[in-house]
């Protein structure tokens, strides 16, 4: 039998106060966090970070959020931004979509709200390519609103903290719940960030660090003496499997051809190198120009709903391409296309 929850809520002051004390000693020191003490961080940093920070970990998200505050300091500098410059300054975080989003959503911050962020989460989640989470994230943090604000960090500790026995994702609606039900008026942009902390370095995935933990005296997770088991998880679905080309064409003097993707789909508005499409099909598909072609292996390279081997033929010759320097190429393509210009330069 799971044990019974424990509920933080009937003794809701002891148990916020037990993690703010925690956090208040051993919070992180992030790029885009106030010190203590110090004023709430500007919106624009908040919002800026959450959406960098929804695919990917703090350490990768970290350089390019602090290359991107330097080269556009606001949300104006950075509506008034060049797409491809920003797309370039992206690559490597993926979801491409989210960065014609913050586009999208920076230009309507500087050209309809002067600007300046909403401070309310109605206001910002009415701003293109803003969530729930992310609207809740920049409400509590920047403006200091009592927000629900619940990524895998606070799912997780949630699940723990109360041994959920639903498995996620289902579980994702009671988790939120739960989350909600300790949020409080005190220190509001404290809390979501002192979860978050927990979440990350504590009450970690696999074995959490429960001797390090604050909220054991709450717990029904550490009560049942494997909190490891928590959160529940529906099996996973095999990831299927595509395939595909990437032409590595140099001119005479080792430029690198380059192609601007489509607006829509996967890596969209990104350039890139030519390809075939990517399918589960073997074949041998057309190169983009007539040249003498050569094998130059492949790479394995994995994406959120698949995974994809990419051949590489190299040649050497030219035509109607972006042409750019091999290292500015190196250093601006997504990853799936670095891989491939790498393997065909090696």
């Amino acid at each position: 039998m799971p044990p019974v929850p424990v509920q933080p809520s009937a003794d809701l002051p002891a148990f916020r106060a037990a993690l703010l004390d925690w956090y208040d000693a051993h919070r992180r020191t992030l790029a885009w966090r106030s010190g203590p003490g110090e004023a709430p961080p500007d919106a624009y940093r908040v919002w800026l970070s959450e959406v960098m920070l929804q695919q990917t970990t703090t350490p990768h998200a970290t350089p390019y959020f602090q290359t991107f505050t330097a080269r556009w300091p606001t949300v104006s500098d950075l509506a008034a931004a060049d797409d491809g410059d920003v797309m370039a300054a992206w690559a490597g975080l993926g979801y491409y979509a989210r960065a014609r989003n913050l586009l999208a959503c920076a230009r309507t911050v500087a050209g309809e709200h002067g600007g300046v962020f909403p401070d309310t989460e109605a206001g910002l989640l009415a701003l293109p390519g803003v969530g729930a989470y992310t609207a809740a994230a920049v409400a509590a943090i920047a403006f200091g609103r009592a927000a629900n604000v619940v990524d895998g960090n606070v799912e997780r500790v949630m699940a723990r903290l109360f041994a959920v026995q639903t498995p996620l994702p289902a579980a994702k609606p009671e988790l939120r719940r739960l989350a909600g039900s300790l949020v409080a008026d005190d220190r509001p942009g404290d809390w979501p960030q002192a979860l978050m902390d927990l979440g990350a370095t504590v009450c970690r995935p696999g074995r959490p660090s429960c001797e390090r933990c604050p909220l054991t005296s709450w717990c029904a997770g550490f009560r049942s003496g494997e909190p490891e088991h928590w959160p529940l998880k529906t099996k996973k679905t095999e990831r299927p499997h595509r395939t595909g080309t990437a032409w590595v064409l140099r001119d005479d003097r080792g430029r690198v051809a380059l192609v601007r993707r489509p607006d829509r789909g996967l890596l969209g508005g990104m350039t890139g190198l030519p390809t075939s499409d990517w399918t589960g099909v073997a074949g041998d598909p057309s190169p983009p120009v007539a040249a003498k072609w050569r094998d130059a292996g492949a790479i394995e390279h994995v994406f959120t709903h698949f995974s994809l081997t990419l051949s590489v033929r190299t040649a050497t010759g030219g035509g109607d391409f972006l042409w750019m320097e091999l290292e500015p190429a190196l250093s601006s393509l997504p990853t799936v296309f670095r891989k491939a210009l790498e393997r065909a330069v090696a």
